[in-house]
């Protein structure tokens, strides 16, 4: 396992004021690769990032969470990754899980593994607003019925996998828009993959990127349409290619 190599990726925009202090949470074990992929930021991310010796991948056109995601997947996987950690380079999840994680997913029991902000209790006492952690709190319920898992959290930004996850789902298929998160799990529950999750601490600040509220409401409907398709696949309904096919 000590030879498995880790690549963490991270999906940045406008994430120059925060970059430095995430990344020096990172424990140097795992510093030496380390792909960030701007999405055409404003400020001067990607400047910083060549400073601190990241690898850097800049989009020409902002292409969106979900289409950075995928560019930092692909890329991860190029790149030989036996396990792959996404985290937000704004400091809003905690860096120092990644180890564990990381170990989690070595065990072998888990494939994917979450970074849980509703598992210790205290996301609202970390400041994330009232209506997302009501809206967080009816989304998981809702998927956790659909799917028949028993997570705590279906919309984190502190994830790893296992490459066989990355390699068997179709991610490049997916929502360029922050509903990619949400699909991707219900890929990896409808590919059979197990998923663990461990408590990260919930912080909130002005300079952590968040979702604006009518995208938070655009993103619990279509949220709560692909639940509705995993279901209907569960129930033998209709089977919608991009969670149970191939596409």
């Amino acid at each position: 396992m000590k030879n498995e190599k880790i690549v963490i990726v991270m999906p940045a925009y406008n994430a120059e004021q925060t970059l430095y202090q995430t990344l020096e949470a990172i424990s140097k074990e795992y510093r030496d690769h380390i792909i960030l992929v701007d999405d055409k930021s404003n400020d001067n991310t990607v400047q910083l990032a060549r400073k601190l010796g990241l690898t850097v991948i800049r989009h020409k056109d902002n292409l969106g969470y979900g289409g950075n995601q995928k560019t930092c997947y692909k890329a991860a996987l190029k790149a030989g990754a036996d396990v792959i950690v996404m985290i937000h380079p704004d400091y809003q999840y905690a860096p120092e899980l990644i180890a564990p994680m990381v170990a989690m997913i070595q065990t072998g029991i888990y494939d994917c593994v979450l970074g849980s902000r509703i598992l210790g209790g205290g996301a609202l006492k970390g400041g994330m607003p009232v209506y997302k952690y009501i809206g967080n709190r009816f989304l998981t319920v809702t998927e956790n019925i659909v799917t028949g898992g028993k997570l705590s959290e279906y919309h984190t930004g502190l994830r790893a996998f296992r490459r066989e996850v990355l390699e068997t789902v179709k991610f490049e298929s997916n929502s360029n828009n922050y509903v990619f998160d949400n699909q991707i799990l219900l890929q990896i529950f409808a590919k059979g993959f197990r998923i663990g999750e461990i408590s990260c601490p919930t912080r909130y600040f002005k300079e952590a990127s968040s979702a604006t509220f009518m995208r938070s409401v655009v993103y619990g409907f279509s949220c709560l349409y692909w639940g509705l398709m995993y279901g209907l696949g569960q129930l033998k309904i209709y089977r919608h290619p991009l969670l149970f096919g191939s596409l």
